[in-house]
């Protein structure tokens, strides 16, 4: 198979989305979401200059 004809291949599109998808879904079932968000948070504050 061509290799440009794969990377355009619907197929491949969604194997990647649903991939990407399972990857945030268990991110977020082992609590990483709640790091990002102080990581940014903090990161906010220290260029406001309250932090």
């Amino acid at each position: 198979m061509n290799k440009q004809k794969l990377f355009v291949s619907p197929w491949f599109s969604c194997v990647i989305l649903l991939l990407a998808v399972a990857f945030v879904a268990f991110g977020i079932y082992r609590g990483e979401m709640a790091v990002v968000v102080q990581k940014a948070i903090n990161i906010c504050l220290e260029c406001i200059g309250i932090g």
